[in-house]
């Protein structure tokens, strides 16, 4: 049986991947900040409420926030509990308008999507190359095309992910290492927590997972969710950065 950890998985595209992944017959670990939430998953996801594709559905938990300093130790823990990881998905992430340049809000966003993410990413690959194979993949952004002025640690923060595992992709070919690399990079998702209006092309949750989650099985490198996003990032790019400058 595979076995798949998603950080952040308490609501949204985390919580509806680790239901693809358990109709799918992998065991699954999840974390999240709220411990009620995973319980929630736990008990709904039971052998006898869900259809899958394995008699008796593992899913283990373990909550944790990724912006204290324990991230290494709780994945360790979640990984045992597993006995084993194949895939490892970094959902966990935050961004807030910050018009002011809040340092509250910028620092919240550089300890989820910056710290949070590179510790246990890191750790990750690193453990991946000792097992000899797995798989690491990662929500970024549209946003981390190009800078904006109304939320720049966030347009920042996902930029770091995406080169990030952009540098990880590479680094594995070179290393001839059996470790995928899938930076996602979705537009507007519809989730209950975000109600998005006034914007185009928002992808529904169902369908933006079902996506992730077919892009991570072929082991794509890179994936836009949904597939029309692929545009925006050449558009931006060709945009001068005179124009860009009064509407980012």
């Amino acid at each position: 049986m595979k076995k798949v950890i998603i950080i952040g998985a308490t609501s949204g595209i985390g919580r509806e991947l680790a239901r693809l992944y358990l109709q799918a017959g992998w065991a699954v670990g999840i974390t999240g900040r709220r411990v009620e939430l995973l319980d929630s998953f736990r008990n709904e996801h039971s052998s006898h409420k869900i259809d899958t594709a394995v008699k008796d559905p593992i899913v283990e938990t373990e909550c944790f926030d990724v912006r204290e300093n324990k991230n290494v130790e709780h994945l360790k823990n979640l990984i045992n509990k597993l006995e084993g990881l194949d895939l490892l998905v970094y959902n966990s992430g935050y961004g807030e308008v910050s018009k002011s340049l809040d340092w509250e809000i910028d620092k919240r966003i550089y300890e989820t999507n910056v710290k949070g993410f590179i510790e246990i990413v890191n750790y990750t690959f690193n453990h991946f190359i000792k097992q000899g194979y797995g798989q690491i993949a990662a929500t970024s952004s549209i946003a981390s095309v190009r800078g904006n002025s109304q939320a720049p640690a966030y347009s920042a923060s996902k930029a770091f992910m995406s080169v990030y595992m952009e540098g990880l992709h590479i680094k594995a070919k070179k290393m001839k290492a059996n470790i995928a690399i899938t930076d996602i990079q979705p537009g507007f998702v519809q989730t209950k927590e975000i109600k998005l209006t006034g914007v185009f092309w928002v992808v529904p949750l169902k369908k933006a997972a079902r996506q992730i989650f077919k892009a991570i099985e072929k082991k794509k490198w890179r994936v836009y969710i949904s597939r029309r996003w692929w545009l925006i990032p050449k558009l931006l790019n060709f945009v001068p950065s005179f124009i860009y400058h009064r509407f980012g």
